[in-house]
């Protein structure tokens, strides 16, 4: 690419990480290398199925598993630490033309990882790779660097009607 952006994908709304699995499967099919790195997640969810059918796409989970409903761990700390450690040393490379880093806010948002160290990260990468930051609660910060912000907004949804997730619809 001959100019790279930084998008953000936030809000309260549902469709965060899909839109970011959209974008990695349209750059996938233009025969970019795109890889998508989940800071709190550890489940295999429908979406990481995507590496079986679509070349070109790495996922690796980065996280210990789902810890909003209580206080992080010293574990998801370091997890998150190294995580973010491994997502400099891929952007800085410039293997990769798209990364997706799903639901980093939300480490950010419990302190596991610092803003200043996300900003670093993306400001030291390669000329060529685009970088897609999701998750509720993205900061001021991160919002001020990127060039594209979308805010999903919760207007309604099935949940509060006691919906669980569907699988192949929600995860």
């Amino acid at each position: 690419m001959k100019q790279s952006f930084v998008h953000v994908y936030t809000g309260n709304g549902k469709g965060k990480t899909t839109a970011a699995f959209g974008l990695a499967i349209r750059a996938a099919m233009a025969g970019k290398r795109v890889y998508i790195g989940q800071f709190v997640k550890d489940m295999k969810y429908s979406e990481t199925k995507i590496t079986d059918m679509v070349s070109g796409i790495t996922i690796e989970q980065l996280g210990q598993g789902c810890f909003i409903s209580k206080d992080p761990t010293h574990e998801d700390i370091e997890c998150a630490e190294k995580a973010i450690k491994r997502c400099t040393e891929l952007m800085t490379s410039g293997y990769y033309d798209v990364m997706i880093l799903d639901e980093i806010t939300i480490a950010l948002h419990y302190g596991l990882i610092s803003v200043e160290s996300v900003i670093e990260s993306v400001n030291n990468r390669a000329a060529n790779v685009e970088v897609v930051i999701t998750g509720r609660y993205a900061p001021q910060e991160i919002i001020d660097m990127a060039d594209l912000v979308t805010e999903m907004v919760e207007v309604k949804h099935y949940y509060k009607e006691g919906v669980l997730s569907r699988k192949g619809i929600d995860c």
